[in-house]
């Protein structure tokens, strides 16, 4: 180790001493990745030098993400010139650079990528001459570079515990190899948030028992440490235990004797320990390689390609290049090198020709998603490297896209051979004919941030929609935020506020002028109040659609759309270092809302009310307070200053009328604020109402040693028993709750909080008397969510006397015509608008009550604001895969076991890739992709249609409209037949046909001959426009 070097004792890593400590994470910027690594990994990457070699392609897809990542420095090398097929992939280069250094003139576009990673060039004549040249990194990464310099260099690395990945691509082939030396620290293997739960028992064998058979999700090896045991205190605190688990409720600690006898209480909590693994070096790895499996489906694929892949490397070093494209004498020359190597090394492998056919034919080829899977695979393990957070790759992952070679484009050595184009390293993959389908297609992208702008990346790329014919449609409704430049990679800083789809089509231009004017963005959201915009002509002259979104309503109806106008759909979406893609083919695969996530989670209302016991629960009603406080009652007041006859007509059919009209006199009336002084009073009222108040009554309702009805104690298990709190200015969530409530109560008035300063607060809260409490025996208290809420009926309240007083005490809205209250928007990432002050304030308040563990403002941020945590890597690999099964639509295949929908999770590391089942057996309709279609004919007509079929139409519908039962009575009936059906629905809707919808759709229940009911697809009848 070097002197320049230091150590992170806790994780064992190399970190440069120079910022260890003295880092400070923007949170603005790198929001959304915090929640991912989170910031004691950040802090230790920010201490690390990262190199990267080779800037074709995949490296400059590596430094791409370790850039957006955030590192302390980035180094690149590479001094060949570029040429014009490095354009296949390298999106940083253009034309004007061909035979500049490609390193030269890809720096400085990297550096744009984020103002705290420093990008530069690392200077050298040979890597492999002087080799303490690499002693100043933490990290080397090798792409683009001979076998045999990468045991040179990566005997030294190992020597000095410098971390190696080394990376490439040939084609649909790829490769990843990964060194971080002896004995390295992983500190996260999984990244996953750690389990805890209330313990209902641990008996005399260690045996833990979870409370009311509640999952407490471990699993075998790993530890735990107990709190607030009463009878095993020895537990409490003590050093962690490993886990056996017994069942989904059970687990054993192990020998618990002489510790005591457990009586009652006790919280779980697993924590992480570190892990150890030692590394073998390149040369040692080669001759005896460990495998992660990246596609169980092709198992023994990875140690022929370990072995192919060597004997492309030695066809390399003995010709100067690597075999060309569908050349049958390179390949006859790399297929006997192989076998000679497994034969010599006494391999047992068996080697499949046709595979190692392909991978000399495809060895020149140059693929933009490849390169985007491997370089957020090997972008994710320099982090794991640096950062400790994750489990490494141990230590070769071998992966090809086989599935994705053309079946009906012709591929030969005339047809692939390089035509000195920005395409060929492409064309020597799939063939000229090939690269013209990709040119003239006409693909729709919904969405342009993290995963919109990877895919539009690689469509350039590709020359998606480069041809005469083509055309890319993209629309994203959103503005550029700060928070977006972290990973969505195609936006700068100057681009905050601008259009995404407007940004993200000019950058990907500037990537490849091919596709200047054969982009068109829109600003507008895909849905039903569009579909004016989105009409027929719009998705019937589509290819194909690419979703690129971030909420499931909005994906099922892109979904329903495309399953309506059958065009093939990709979808993917990303959660952290998980990912997934799925592919929808018209009558071959089921499509996205064929199945369903899980619902979200929710808290019982009991629970959230007065019994919280984990700081979720605390967050969750803090949320609910910031809308009870600042949404909900300045809306409800400008519907009464606004709604004609709101009290008499909406009010009433409401069924909570006192609490309305109660709100509206407080905030109109009783507590209307005049100053911001005002607003102060009123914030630390609430303080008092909230968390003395409400909690006195609570215990006088439930005392601390009341007992249910059972005998038992009622303040056990998940009831935890609250105290209540005494104001104090000094307690940062005490005055930060009133800080933010009173700029928040002056914002929904208006009033002007310019210079409310500290001293100004206390000056207020020192002149103010706060009323005594008395707990009301009134008031009741739901004791359990099992039990009827006693206040159930109040919402019925109907005193017609006191409900006429509150009324009277309101000024009538003509008195205060042009009066309105401004409701807050929620928005978590204004660090300046108090939002997330108050509810993390609020929160810990809640949990200070109740003895539970606060939570800091960034936890609080990431639960109230439900944030999806996001990281470059990920989006680069998942949208790579896509893209790999987009070469498959547009190759326009059929057997649908070529298909895959992937499943990816980078911090295992684990792949998974489902083949779609052919059918089995006779299907004579497809429920989701058939239909009857029908011109605009007459309801008798299409009856008359379907009973030619065998089959009687029973009732006919479309939308809410019934049309035409069998029920009807002759009279009624006698009319409707001879009306179009086009007609008949204006007549029975009242409403006239859009004049953009070309369609209508109707719902048919049908009988067959023998009286049974028989399920149908829709009716789709065309307008005659």
């Amino acid at each position: 180790m070097t002197d320049s070097k230091d150590i992170d004792m806790e994780t064992k890593m190399q970190v440069d001493e120079s910022v260890v400590g003295h880092n400070d994470i923007d949170e603005s910027l790198y929001s959304r990745q915090l929640y991912v690594l989170g910031h004691e990994a950040m802090k230790r990457m920010g201490a690390s030098n990262v190199l990267i070699v080779g800037m074709k392609g995949l490296g400059v897809e590596i430094a791409k993400n370790i850039a957006l990542a955030g590192v302390k420095s980035l180094t690149v090398y590479d001094p060949t010139p570029t040429a014009i097929a490095d354009l296949s992939s390298q999106f940083f280069l253009r034309p004007d650079d061909v035979g500049k250094p490609r390193a030269t003139v890809t720096a400085p576009r990297i550096g744009e990528l984020n103002a705290y990673t420093p990008v530069s060039i690392h200077e050298s004549s040979s890597l492999t001459s002087n080799l303490s040249q690499f002693d100043k990194y933490q990290v080397v990464v090798l792409t683009n570079t001979p076998l045999k310099d990468q045991i040179i260099i990566g005997e030294y690395l190992h020597s000095k515990g410098i971390f190696l990945v080394v990376a490439d691509t040939f084609g649909l082939f790829g490769s990843i190899f990964c060194d971080f030396g002896k004995n390295f620290t992983v500190l996260d293997s999984t990244g996953e948030t750690p389990v805890n739960g209330i313990v209902a028992a641990i008996d005399e064998d260690g045996l833990v028992s979870a409370l009311d058979e509640t999952r407490h999700g471990l699993e075998d090896g790993d530890f735990v440490t107990f709190t607030e045991l009463v009878g095993l205190e020895a537990l409490n605190s003590a050093a962690p235990r490993k886990v056996t688990v017994k069942g989904p409720y059970t687990f054993s600690i192990g020998d618990v004797s002489g510790l005591g006898t457990y009586q009652k209480g006790g919280i779980y909590q697993q924590v992480k320990m570190p892990k150890f693994i030692d590394f073998k070096p390149l040369s040692a790895a080669l001759k005896s390689p460990d495998f992660v499996d990246s596609d169980w489906a092709k198992m023994g694929r990875a140690q022929q390609l370990h072995i192919g892949i060597q004997a492309l490397h030695a066809f390399q070093e003995q010709h100067g290049h690597f075999p060309r494209p569908m050349h049958k004498e390179d390949a006859a020359v790399v297929i006997g090198a192989a076998q000679a190597f497994a034969k010599q090394e006494k391999s047992e492998v068996e080697l499949d020709e046709k595979v190692l056919l392909e991978l000399s034919y495809q060895a020149q080829g140059d693929l933009s998603p490849m390169a985007a899977f491997f370089g957020g695979l090997a972008a994710q393990e320099v982090l794991k490297a640096v950062s400790g957070k994750f489990h490494p790759i141990c230590q070769y992952l071998y992966f090809d896209s086989l599935e994705s070679l053309p079946s009906n484009s012709v591929r030969s050595e005339e047809t692939c051979k390089p035509l000195n184009t920005r395409y060929d390293g492409q064309i020597a993959v799939f063939g000229r004919e090939f690269q013209e389908k990709l040119g003239n297609i006409q693909e729709f992208l919904v969405g342009a941030g993290a995963i919109g702008c990877e895919m539009l990346k690689n469509w350039a790329m590709i020359g998606l929609a480069a041809g005469p014919k083509g055309k890319i449609t993209v629309t994203d409704m959103d503005s550029i935020e700060k928070s977006n430049l972290n990973r969505q990679f195609l936006f700068r800083p100057k681009d905050v506020g601008k259009l995404k789809s407007d940004c993200a089509a000019e950058a990907v231009q500037a990537m490849n002028p091919d596709l200047k004017g054969k982009i068109v963005t829109m600003r507008d959201r895909v849905g039903q109040d569009t579909e004016h915009l989105f009409n027929e002509e719009f998705w019937e002259a589509l290819d194909g659609v690419t979703n690129a979104l971030d909420n499931v309503d909005a994906r099922t109806y892109v979904d329903r759309r495309c399953v309506f106008f059958r065009k093939p759909l990709l979808e993917s979406g990303t959660l952290g270092t998980k990912g997934n893609t799925q592919v929808i083919i018209p009558h071959l695969t089921e499509s996205y809302s064929s199945s369903q996530d899980p619902p979200e989670q929710s808290f019982p209302m009991c629970t959230l009310r007065s019994f919280p016991n984990n700081i979720n629960h605390t967050i969750a009603w803090a949320r609910e307070l910031f809308e009870s406080y600042f949404v909900k009652p300045a809306e409800t007041v400008n519907l009464y200053l606004n709604q004609p006859n709101y009290l008499e007509t909406t009010l009433k059919q409401g069924g909570n009328e006192k609490a309305t009209l109660e709100m509206i006199r407080d905030f109109l009336v009783d507590d209307k604020p005049l100053s911001v002084e005002d607003c102060i009073k009123w914030a630390r009222i609430q303080f008092e109402k909230q968390y003395n108040n409400a909690i006195q009554q609570l215990l006088y309702n439930f005392p601390k040693d009341s007992k249910s009805s059972s005998g038992a104690l009622f303040w056990s298990g998940p009831k935890r028993a609250p105290d209540p709190l005494k104001f104090d200015i000094k307690n940062e969530f005490h005055r930060t709750f009133i800080v933010a409530g009173a700029n928040l109560h002056a914002f929904n008035y208006g009033i002007n909080t310019k210079g409310l300063d500290l001293n100004s607060i206390e000056k207020v809260l020192d002149n103010m008397i706060i009323p005594d409490f008395s707990p009301n025996s009134a008031v009741k208290i739901q004791a359990d969510d099992s039990e009827p809420d006693p206040n159930a009926g109040a919402s019925t309240f109907n005193d017609s006397e006191e409900l006429q007083q509150i009324t009277d005490k309101l000024p009538q809205p003509k008195q205060l015509a042009g009066f309105k209250l401004q409701p807050v928007e929620f928005e978590k990432d204004d660090d300046t608008n108090f939002h997330i002050d108050f509810i993390t304030a609020a929160s810990n308040l809640r949990a200070e009550n109740y003895k539970i563990e606060l939570a800091d403002r960034h936890k609080t941020k990431f639960i109230a604001g439900k944030i999806i945590p996001a990281i470059a890597t990920t989006t680069a690999l998942v949208t790579g895969l896509v893209i790999l099964e987009f070469y498959k639509i547009v190759d326009g295949k059929t057997d649908l076991e070529q298909y895959k929908n992937g499943f990816v999770n980078l911090a295992l590391p684990f792949f998974g890739f489902n083949k779609y089942q052919g059918k089995n057996g006779e299907v004579s309709i497809d429920k989701l992709w058939d239909r009857f279609e029908v011109n605009d004919i007459t309801l008798r007509e299409l009856i008359d249609h379907f009973e030619e079929k065998g089959l009687t139409i029973t009732m006919l519908s479309s939308g809410v409209s019934l049309l035409y039962a069998s029920f009807f009575p002759p009279t009624k009936l006698k009319d409707r037949y001879t009306m179009k059906l086009s007609e008949l629905v204006e007549h029975i809707s009242k409403k006239p046909v859009p004049d953009h919808q070309k369609n209508v759709i109707f719902e048919i229940c049908v009988e067959d001959q023998s009286g049974e009911d028989v399920e149908v697809p829709y009716v789709m009848m065309k307008m005659a426009k």
